[in-house]
């Protein structure tokens, strides 16, 4: 499963959310997602921190995020659904006139690593 943003800006997007992320008490700081190296992303809610992560790439116009599983374990159904759900919610809440349209996927994609 993977998350698509559509935009001739991938690079700039990527760049303006990791802002957002590390901000230190600034308005409009990304709270929900941790970056973690390598521009890993999981989300810091108790309930699904370290459930799954997403893998940013940028590809020409597209910014995409692929699911990552954590070691040793595999990603329920319902992990799947907020961790896409909740980060294309970040991004219209945060981006909206940032990127054209936001896509994910209900199956996994070239990129994940769910197995």
């Amino acid at each position: 499963m993977a998350v698509y943003f559509h935009t001739k800006k991938a690079q700039m997007l990527l760049d303006a959310f990791n802002t957002r992320i590390d901000q230190h008490e600034a308005k409009g700081k990304i709270t929900t997602w941790r970056r973690l190296k390598l521009d890993y992303y999981t989300h810091v809610a108790q309930q699904w921190a370290g459930k799954a992560f997403f893998r940013a790439t940028v590809d020409d116009e597209l910014l995409r995020f692929n699911i990552i599983k954590p070691e040793n374990a595999s990603i329920p159904a319902d992990v799947y659904a907020y961790y896409h759900g909740h980060l294309i919610e970040t991004f219209i809440n945060h981006f909206a006139h940032d990127f054209e349209s936001a896509t994910a996927t209900p199956s996994p994609r070239i990129g994940d690593r769910v197995a």
